[in-house]
């Protein structure tokens, strides 16, 4: 099962999360099978931490909360709150898969939250840009409750612009990079 999650720092928590670097580096190291996808989020001035995005292929909903909520940080503190939720990988690759490689152009993170009618369900047409797409879902995985994506793009309007306009309650653009050691 792939699971979405998007851990989300706490205003002035970026000394700790500093502190805990390689505590969070080696717990990601215990999944390098599963993610599908990894990387920080920044505030725009393209410096400063946010959050943190983990796509993962996991057993089941037990063991997404456990990676979700054992991780350092977390478990320290750093994060606000966590977007823990199924999704569906409809590209059906990695972000390391991704052709157009870890660099060359802006990278963000798009997130498209319901309610109402599911929407994005499918690939869009233009899908160069894409680094990971997929619908996020109940716990149970029947029922949409929104779409998440990765892109390549000029900016964050044009990041946005991959999700239908008007169809969600809330979109949020984030910039993000690959994540990975360094």
């Amino acid at each position: 099962m792939e699971f979405f999650c998007h851990h989300r720092d706490r205003p002035g928590s970026l000394p700790l999360r500093e502190e805990l670097g390689e505590a969070h580096w080696a717990y990601m190291d215990r999944y390098e099978a599963e993610l599908i996808a990894r990387g920080p989020t920044f505030a725009d001035d393209g410096e400063t931490p946010t959050g943190s995005v983990h796509i993962v292929d996991l057993p089941d909903a037990a063991a997404a909360r456990a990676f979700a909520f054992d991780e350092p940080n977390y478990q320290a503190g750093v994060y606000r709150d966590v977007l823990l939720r199924r999704w569906r990988n409809l590209l059906g690759r990695t972000m390391w898969e991704f052709p157009g490689g870890r660099t060359d152009g802006n990278r963000y993170l798009v997130l498209g939250l319901g309610p109402g009618p599911a929407a994005d369900l499918d690939v869009p047409a233009d899908r160069e840009e894409l680094i990971a797409y997929g619908p996020l879902l109940s716990d149970d995985g029947a029922v949409w409750v929104g779409t998440a994506a990765l892109v390549r793009a000029p900016d964050a309007d044009a990041a946005r612009a991959v999700l239908t306009c008007g169809r969600y309650a809330d979109t949020e653009v984030h910039e993000w990079e690959f994540g990975g050691r360094r």
